[in-house]
């Protein structure tokens, strides 16, 4: 006896939970973006790129766990669908090494005292991978055809 996924019996589930991923995304690339940009030294800069980093770091944490959690469950309703997807594998590499990114190697380059040059470089690369999980995610709906590995 299988058992049905919720998402998958109500009309109104999926698309209210994709608004919620939405949200998520848009809360925790938006504070990324918004820190990224003061690296650039475009904007906030009455606060340096630290202070912004840190003022912006619970609600990084909770759109990115609100992202996180919304998308699992989006995953479960057509898991098959999603990772036979390559927009979605595509944006899968960008989430993962945007996370990694942001926590690693951008975290030193917000750090006071950090080089002009190493700051403007993360965020170039920081901006850069996160547009890459934004266009993953809207072509998901536009790439029908799977991955193919009868060839390989």
């Amino acid at each position: 006896m299988l058992i049905e996924n919720p998402l998958n019996s109500s009309i109104y589930a999926f698309p209210v939970l994709e608004c919620f991923h939405i949200v998520g995304f848009t809360l925790s690339v938006g504070t990324i973006a918004l820190v990224d940009l003061r690296l650039l030294g475009i904007g906030m800069n009455h606060q340096t790129p630290a202070e912004l980093a840190d003022d912006m770091r619970f609600w990084t944490m909770g759109g990115l766990t609100l992202m996180l959690v919304s998308g699992l469950l989006l995953f479960s309703s057509d898991p098959d669908m999603y990772y036979l997807n390559m927009a979605f594998v595509l944006k899968m590499v960008f989430l993962v090494t945007g996370i990694i990114f942001n926590y690693t190697l951008r975290q030193k380059a917000v750090l006071p005292g950090a080089s002009p040059g190493l700051g403007k470089l993360a965020a170039c690369i920081s901006l850069f991978l996160w547009s890459g999980v934004l266009f993953g995610g809207i072509y998901i709906g536009f790439i029908m055809e799977g991955l193919s590995f009868s060839n390989l």
